[in-house]
């Protein structure tokens, strides 16, 4: 296309052009029009005149031209260009033009949704001139017309051209406006504009990274940072490996984004690097020079947040430990390490997800200090793991003592005190396996040793058995056969119940014992009428008696035999465990051995009584054999019926026959003596006290009576009664109790009558409903949010349905 004479008044040009571009015009003066505002654009070598004409044309002209033709894209003309006119022409003046100006017009009139502008786009994200819009921003000498407010717009439409398009175009949308495409190619545009600004930087040429580091924080910011990064970091990883300007390319594009978006990106690239090596040559000493890195590296990865995997504890720590300049910050950030973990506020008022998240900080934090560093903090980590042993050990949680024992076992190996080592014993399981390894610096990025079979066992065990006693085969030793041997037992179990119970009391020989221990709960459920004799005292000897034979399954064989006790004399044993469970001189353990001999008893009771079934259930179900006595024809009959499908059959069996439900009359005695002196302290124990463990679990057991006394008599005065007392422990400060107090609102609300709620628990009712709001949005721990929620589902359906009722509406009239 040749290029048409340029006159000197470019403003009067483009009016003209205008004039021959409007609806009606022919199809020549378009195309004319069209080559004058083009050649605007062309790169040809010209005279100085032309150039500052072509300047002129791009800075104050160039935006009105696409808008005019945005406006017209409806006209004649333009549907008469052929489709290489259309390419070369129309399609040019949007290629070629100053990329920003270009895409905030294509942004403006996406809306109308038309195809050829949808594709125009589709060329624009795709023909890299998203990369030329960065790269322009780069050059310090040649940067576009530049403003806060340019600036502004341009990062909203880049970031959110994803959102916009598909506002915009709805069903229409296209798949390279989806942001799975498009924010990879977004950061290949980036790391393009990097490249481009590393070969400047070489050849002497200034450069400006501010534009793609505002980029890049509002990507981060506003949750693209995973689909970006995940392209970024692998190559800017490996041209910082062997280039010193990429690595410095890299520091100055981290220190440019803004601090409000610095937390952003560099979680993200945390998390994104292959290891430590990696985020410090990208990084460099950048959390030595920004405060805002300092305290999301240093503190907030670290201490505030704890949803980020084992790996990118690595990442960070290791990244502090690598450099001497570094290295100060990972002295720092063990001491708060240590604070965090020893404080018993902590223990008890955290999420157990994130206290096992610290402990995992520290354990890599102590494996990374070198010998002097260590003597340096040896009082320090002595104060920490005693205090903090102490604080995690009373805890109720299970999960909490595991944590402290294996943080202060690896803290007392680590600082070697005179040569001993703490040694706790704790059931091995992931949890803390993986919590023993962390103390162990692991090289990340480099794969661990393999047997030379290919297989994935240590070299210490990649032998051979037949390596050790080479002269041995299994085959030279002929076993004995003992098949028919039998146990011989000196003596032999008790047959009745007293004699049971004088070998608990007097017997001095362990064998005899263990005999008595077992056949206990089979002689108490055989005769019940004997049972009644000594239900209470053979009750106390069970409750006192101390495992001092160590017999195999101590604690299971005494449990069901006081759980047949009080299943056999329900009222006279309860009585007395309840009354034992605040007296003098009992050990915790003694009391929670009460309280789940009464919830196992309680739940017994609550279920039919074998004894009362109905035996046809079982003969129908007894398999055929080949000496039954039943005539073939109902046998052949049987399986016809097995293999027939018919819609409706009927009763084919009759049904079960009513049992009574033992529970709900001795309800009471279960539940009402256990909350009597819950609020007197006793020289041995202090309920509302430091004995939270036994008060979180007597609150379970009593929401488990509640539970079991659906639609018994009592169970409307249990709730009230329940409910009165959970209510002045419902904040406490151990999960543990509170997840108790939750499971019995729940029960109440599971085993109260409808009616009854609003009837006898309306002054309570409400104000605990906002009770269990507050917990459901607040509370730090998750079983404590799932519970209240479920409570609220519960109180909810269950007012929703009273007050649907005609009654309800009787009672509100």
């Amino acid at each position: 296309m040749g290029s048409p004479t340029l006159p000197a008044d470019v403003r009067l040009e483009v009016c003209q052009c205008f004039q021959s571009l409007t609806l009606s015009a022919p199809k020549q003066d378009a195309i004319r029009a069209l080559q004058v505002l083009r050649s605007y654009l062309d790169e040809t070598p010209e005279n100085a005149n032309a150039s500052v004409q072509k300047a002129e044309f791009r800075r104050s002209h160039f935006t009105r031209v696409l808008q005019f033709l945005v406006k017209n894209i409806q006209a004649d003309w333009f549907h008469g260009l052929t489709a290489a006119q259309r390419s070369e022409l129309w399609d040019g003046l949007f290629l070629w033009g100053p990329p920003e100006q270009t895409l905030l017009v294509l942004m403006e009139g996406i809306g109308s949704n038309l195809d050829h502008l949808v594709s125009i786009t589709e060329k624009f994200v795709h023909s890299g001139r998203l990369a030329d819009l960065l790269w322009s921003y780069c050059l310090t000498t040649t940067s576009p017309v530049d403003s806060p407010q340019l600036r502004g717009a341009l990062l909203a439409r880049i970031v959110a051209l994803p959102d916009l398009t598909a506002n915009k175009l709805q069903h229409n949308n296209k798949l390279a406006f989806l942001p799975q495409q498009y924010y990879p190619l977004l950061a290949k545009e980036m790391l393009t504009a990097l490249d481009r600004t590393c070969r400047a930087l070489k050849d002497g040429t200034s450069c400006s990274l501010t534009f793609v580091a505002q980029t890049l924080g509002k990507l981060c910011a506003q949750g693209h940072g995973g689909l970006l990064l995940a392209v970024m970091t692998p190559k800017l990883s490996g041209c910082t490996r062997t280039d010193m300007v990429w690595q410095r390319v890299c520091w100055k594009l981290l220190e440019n984004v803004p601090q409000r978006w610095m937390e952003s990106v560099l979680v993200g690239l945390v998390q994104a690097v292959h290891g430590p090596g990696a985020l410090g040559r990208i990084m460099g000493n950048l959390v030595l020079k920004n405060k805002t890195a300092q305290f999301v590296i240093t503190h907030k990865l670290l201490l505030l947040q704890y949803k980020y995997e084992t790996r990118t504890l690595r990442v960070v720590l290791d990244y502090l430990a690598a450099d001497k300049d570094r290295r100060p910050l990972l002295i720092q950030v063990l001491r708060c390490l240590c604070q965090a973990w020893a404080n018993p506020s902590a223990v008890k008022h955290t999420p157990l997800e994130q206290q096992l998240y610290v402990s995992k900080a520290l354990l890599l934090a102590v494996g990374l200090l070198e010998d002097a560093e260590l003597q340096e903090l040896r009082s320090e980590l002595l104060q920490c793991m005693l205090g903090g042993m102490q604080s995690h050990l009373d805890s109720n949680v299970l999960r909490i003592r595991h944590m402290g024992m294996v943080v202060g076992e690896c803290l007392s190996s680590r600082m070697n005190i005179n040569g001993t080592k703490l040694k706790f014993e704790y059931e091995q399981d992931e949890e803390t396996q993986d919590l023993v390894s962390l103390l162990t610096p692991s090289k990340m990025g480099e794969s661990e040793p393999e047997c030379d079979d290919g297989s994935n066992v240590p070299y210490a065990i990649c032998y051979k058995i037949s390596d050790i006693f080479p002269n041995c085969s299994d085959d030279e030793f002929t076993p004995y056969d003992m098949s028919e041997d039998q146990e011989l037992n000196k003596a032999s179990p008790p047959r009745y119940l007293r004699d049971c119970l004088e070998n608990l009391i007097l017997s001095e020989d362990p064998e005899r014992v263990e005999l008595s221990l077992r056949v206990a709960e089979g002689l108490v459920r055989k005769n019940v009428f004997a049972t009644k004799e000594i239900s209470v005292q053979l009750s106390k000897v069970l409750l006192h008696m101390e495992d001092k034979y160590s017999i195999n399954g101590f604690r299971g064989l005494r449990q069901a035999a006081m759980v047949a006790l009080v299943v056999s004399d329900s009222i006279p044993v309860t009585e007395f465990l309840n009354t034992e469970f605040y007296s003098l001189n009992y050990s915790l353990r003694q009391r929670l051995d009460i309280l789940e001999v009464l919830a196992v008893a309680a739940q017994e009771l609550s279920k039919p009584n074998p004894g009362n079934a109905n035996p046809s259930v079982t003969t129908d179900q007894t398999p055929y054999s080949a000496n039954d006595a039943a005539p073939w024809q109902q046998v052949v009959e049987k399986r016809i019926r097995a293999k027939t499908k018919r819609i409706s059959q009927g009763v084919s069996q009759p049904p079960a026959k009513a049992t009574v439900n033992r529970y709900a009359p001795v309800a009471g005695y279960f539940f009402f003596p256990l909350l009597r002196n819950y609020d007197k302290p006793q020289v041995t124990f202090d309920l509302l006290g430091s004995d939270h463990l036994v008060l979180g679990r007597l609150i379970h057991t009593l929401g488990i009576f509640m539970h079991l006394a659906v639609n018994a008599p009592v169970a409307t005065q249990m709730g009230r009664a329940l409910l009165d007392f959970v209510w002045a422990v419902r904040y406490h400060t151990d999960q543990m109790v509170r997840r108790s107090v939750l499971f019995a609102v729940c029960s109440v609300f599971m085993s109260m009558p409808s009616p009854n709620l609003l009837v006898d628990l309306a002054d309570q009712i409400f104000e605990t409903r906002s009770w269990l709001t507050d917990v459901a949005g607040d509370d730090v721990d998750a079983d404590c949010r799932s519970l209240a929620m479920q409570s609220l589902m519960l109180l909810d359906k269950s007012l929703k349905k009273q007050l649907q009722s005609p009654q309800a509406l009787s009672i509100e009239s």
